[in-house]
């Protein structure tokens, strides 16, 4: 139980507060006193009974206030003092007794308080308990001892032979480093067998301190010696492939980056981080994880171009000559890429245009790219977009990424070997989309002019100029293309080749390139014209020129088997000849319209291969007034249908049909290749001229095929497609042709010689439409 004495007024002591320090009864220890409050208590104690009080400060402040002082301390004995050099006393004091701030007497010029002493509970005859916490206690000291404690040699033979709890457990806090308000803790614990059982938790929590810091140490020291066993190694190596005159491979390896550096010519924020970066790599071991992917890195950095540009060609009549020798017509391509040129033989600062070539499949769209890098005297390189789903194939992946690498753009950079190349990307309408991300959107900043010249890859993680890269993109069909994508682009539209077109595009390139392909000269075969034409007219059906360089192909190696079998040569390719090599025309004119028809007209089309020409029938039966739809229609061919069914219902009377026949008729309209989806609005007025010829016993005039959009009302809206739709009419030997009013402006595009083999009618409303397609009354 604790007993407090009520001290006599001279117990009013001098109060010494002290940092980091907690000071026990009968401890012996040096103090050194710096502050000029400190000082002075010191002097007072020395000038009476050379007692004092000391008491820990909470915090490690320099002028400490009466709250940032611990109530509990020890009385102390000053037993001698030394003046230092620099002004302070180095004081030697004794713990005499446990006490208790009671109050603070003065704080000028120095803390004067008034103590109470504070006595440990009596812990009476030692306990078998008393004796376990002990012995637990003294085990523990000697196991720190043993994981390295630093303590004072004495304190390990002392402590074998102090019995007394209160004086143990003093003994043992006051010579370890444990927390401050830990040991404040033990001093406030009056209870000699508490304060044993709170100072063996605290040293089993320095002893697993200990033991972790000794393995972690352990472990630390076996990877150094590793270390220094394999850099020993290494030594002995390279001494063996020096004296072998093989040389240090590492640091060839970094002379080369160094040289490749200097010879890149980045810009200076670039060239600071790739300095960085082969820094790291030569301090870097060899064989560490990270040097190989390190390595990979700076390699890329050195090998793009950062600074190297080809000089444009900028002769426009020497492009010119060029575009026309690689390429025949076009000549709206031809005149965009002659303008640049002009434009960028005025001005220095001209940023590359992003054009998007539009068409079918064959009509030259990737060569052309070919031919504008030729005449521009630039660099060509080439990406397919088709199938792309990952962002990461345009931008890259990071380099924390097992096997990173930079996107398909910087590898085409790359590859190119300049930073101004015509760079195509290919089949943009063919980009999909899933969960890791759009890589559409990852387009937007390549092919914008205001955001490309800082193009950032993720692997590279620094900013690349592309504004210099004439990007060329190439699509099908412009309808998947997102909007915002689009309209950063330049979109030229290549519809296709009529038969004169094939003719002069076969004879001045395919030829010459399957006889060369093939093996054979140039004197040892011969097509004539209408060989050329029959192939492109019965063997072709197609916008562009793949499937006709296949069939001339196909004849040529036939030829080249003949001219090696030691048979006759030079051979000649006429108009006859054509089936003995292909075999049975594959595409036959139509034949079912020879005479006028009732209910069977024809449309013209616009598919992803180009135009095509589309049959309508409508049969009017007996029925119950149904709309009935095959063909494997789409839903706006069938709203079609159903608008033109209720036009015809609704101008009855103008039409001259009995209005009875629409309760009692059934109409089925069908679109033969049923196998074939249809879809779109311009077969309006195709199918609504079918129904109201099958309705009023009208044949539909032959040689006539029509495209528009028709409305409730009968107005003739325009469509698009239509030069493809004219050179899908003209290999169908079809010689009218009916399109909307609105788009008679499109005619200027048309080449003249086409618009020469057919005879356009524009159109406004459907009366327009039925006299111009369908007989005269009777």
């Amino acid at each position: 139980m604790t007993e407090i004495r009520e001290l006599p007024e001279s117990d009013i002591l001098p109060l010494l507060p002290v940092r980091d320090v907690v000071i026990f009864p009968h401890m012996i220890l040096p103090l050194f006193v710096g502050r000029e409050k400190s000082i002075a208590a010191i002097n007072e104690a020395l000038a009476t009974d050379r007692l004092i009080f000391l008491a820990t400060q909470k915090e490690m402040i320099e002028s400490p206030e009466v709250e940032d002082i611990f109530s509990i301390g020890t009385l102390a004995q000053i037993m001698r003092t030394l003046k230092l050099p620099d002004g302070r006393l180095k004081v030697m004091v004794q713990g005499v007794q446990k006490g208790k701030i009671v109050d603070f007497v003065s704080r000028d010029p120095f803390f004067k308080v008034r103590i109470e002493t504070v006595f440990d509970t009596e812990p009476g005859d030692l306990t078998l308990e008393g004796e376990a916490l002990i012995k637990l206690a003294k085990d523990q000291v000697k196991e720190l001892i043993s994981l390295g404690k630093n303590l004072p040699n004495e304190i390990n033979s002392i402590i074998q032979h102090v019995r007394e709890p209160s004086n143990f457990a003093d003994l043992v806090a006051g010579n370890m480093d444990f927390e401050l308000e830990d040991v404040q803790e033990l001093l406030e614990t009056l209870d000699p067998y508490a304060r044993l059982s709170r100072l063996n938790v605290l040293l089993g929590q320095e002893i697993e301190i200990l033991t972790v810091q000794n393995r972690i140490q352990n472990q630390a020291r076996e990877e150094m010696n590793k270390s220094q066993k394999e850099f020993f190694l290494r030594e002995q190596m390279r001494a063996i492939q020096t004296e072998l005159g093989e040389g240090d491979i590492k640091n060839e390896d970094m002379e080369d980056f160094r040289q490749r550096l200097e010879e890149a010519k980045m810009p200076d924020k670039t060239y600071q981080e790739a300095e960085k970066q082969l820094r790291r790599l030569e301090m870097m071991h060899s064989e560490a994880a990270e040097y190989s992917m390190l390595h990979s890195y700076l390699d890329w950095l050195v090998s793009l171009p950062w600074s190297h540009s080809t000089r444009d060609n900028l002769d426009i009549i020497k492009a010119a000559r060029i575009l026309d020798e690689d390429h025949y017509d076009l000549e709206k391509v031809k005149e965009r890429i002659l303008e640049f040129l002009a434009v960028r033989k005025l001005t220095k600062k001209l940023r590359g245009p992003v054009l998007c070539f539009v068409g079918p499949p064959g009509v030259g769209k990737t060569s052309l790219g070919k031919s504008i890098a030729r005449a521009l005297g630039r660099k060509f390189t080439r990406i397919s977009l088709g199938g792309i789903r990952d962002e990461a194939e345009i931008r890259g992946h990071r380099r924390t990424y097992v096997g990173a690498l930079p996107g398909r753009i910087m590898q085409g950079i790359k590859q190119a070997g300049t930073n101004n190349p015509v760079f195509m990307l290919d089949e943009l309408d063919k980009v999909g989309a899933d969960f890791r991300g759009d890589p559409s959107a990852a387009l937007l900043e390549l092919l914008d002019p205001e955001q490309n010249h800082a193009f950032s890859d993720h692997y590279i993680n620094l900013p690349f100029d592309l504004s210099k890269v004439m990007f060329i993109v190439t699509a099908n069909i412009i309808d998947p293309i997102p909007s915002a994508l689009k309209d950063r682009l330049e979109i030229i539209r290549l519809s296709g080749y009529n038969a004169d077109e094939k003719l002069a595009i076969c004879k001045r390139y395919l030829l010459p390139r399957q006889t060369d392909a093939n093996g054979l000269k140039k004197d040892s075969l011969h097509f004539s014209d209408k060989a050329i034409l029959k192939v492109i007219s019965e063997y072709t059906s197609e916008a562009g020129l793949r499937n006709l360089e296949r069939e001339i192909g196909s004849i040529c190696r036939k030829v080249a088997r003949i001219i090696a079998e030691g048979k006759k040569q030079p051979l000649s390719i006429s108009e006859n000849s054509v089936e003995k090599f292909l075999g049975p025309a594959k595409f036959l004119p139509e034949e079912e319209r020879r005479e006028n028809e009732i209910g069977v007209c024809t449309g013209l089309a616009w598919t992803e291969t180009g135009g095509d020409v589309l049959y309508v029938e409508v049969s009017v039966m007996a029925g119950k007034g149904q709309l009935n739809l095959t063909g494997h229609l789409g839903d706006v061919m069938k709203e079609s249908a159903q608008a033109a069914l209720s036009f015809a219902r609704a101008h009855a009377k103008e039409l001259e049909i009995d209005p009875s026949l629409f309760a009692q008729q059934d109409v089925h309209v069908h679109v033969p290749a049923g196998a074939i989806p249809k879809d779109g609005p311009s077969a309006g007025i195709t199918i609504t001229t079918a129904i109201i010829s099958a309705l009023t016993g009208r044949g539909i005039k032959t040689g006539v095929a029509m495209t528009g959009e028709v409305t409730l009302r009968g107005k003739i809206l325009a469509v698009g497609g239509l030069k493809e739709k004219i050179l899908a009419a003209v290999r169908a030997d079809i010689k009218t042709i009916v399109i909307p009013r609105a788009n008679k402006k499109d005619l200027v595009e048309i080449p003249p010689n086409l618009l020469r083999k057919v005879d356009i009618i524009p159109v406004q409303n459907m009366t327009e439409v039925l006299q111009a397609t369908l007989e005269d009354k009777p």
